[in-house]
């Protein structure tokens, strides 16, 4: 059981999902003090200042506009730096990547690819192994 949890959350998309949702939260918060400090008395001070300034009262119960108002510009600011800094350069790749112009993953060049067929004649010529039941190294067609 532990081992199958364990499989789930060391999967690549589980830890790189879990990287963005705490760079989100952080990054989140950076925006929600700016706009809190900054914004939200800026908003006040536009809607008339002093002490109920970006508030109406009815019947005797406050409403607090001005945090809305800031609540709105906080999302708005978060989900443009999201866009323009993360989903539109991905974007961007992925059609270069169709169109051809930019590699996608490095594929084995042809000296790597001569290495590793060098390789395996080398262990198949040494003979066969212990563990495979003495199979290993032989062709097919040498059995004849």
């Amino acid at each position: 059981m532990l081992k199958g949890f364990k499989d789930f959350l060391l999967r690549g998309n589980v830890v790189d999902l879990a990287v963005a949702v705490v760079i989100g939260a952080a990054f989140t918060a950076v925006v929600t003090a700016f706009t809190t400090a900054f914004l939200k008395p800026l908003i006040q001070l536009a809607t008339g200042g002093g002490e109920l300034a970006g508030t109406f009262t009815v019947n005797g119960v406050v409403f607090d506009y001005a945090s809305f108002i800031n609540s709105v510009i906080t999302f708005v600011i978060t989900a443009a730096v999201i866009y323009f800094l993360v989903v539109l350069p991905l974007k961007i790749i992925q059609e270069r990547r169709k169109r051809g112009e930019e590699a996608g993953p490095a594929e084995p060049t042809d000296v790597e690819l001569l290495a590793e067929i060098r390789d395996l004649l080398r262990e198949q010529a040494r003979g066969p192994r212990r563990d495979d039941g003495g199979t290993a190294g032989r062709i097919p067609h040498q059995d004849r």
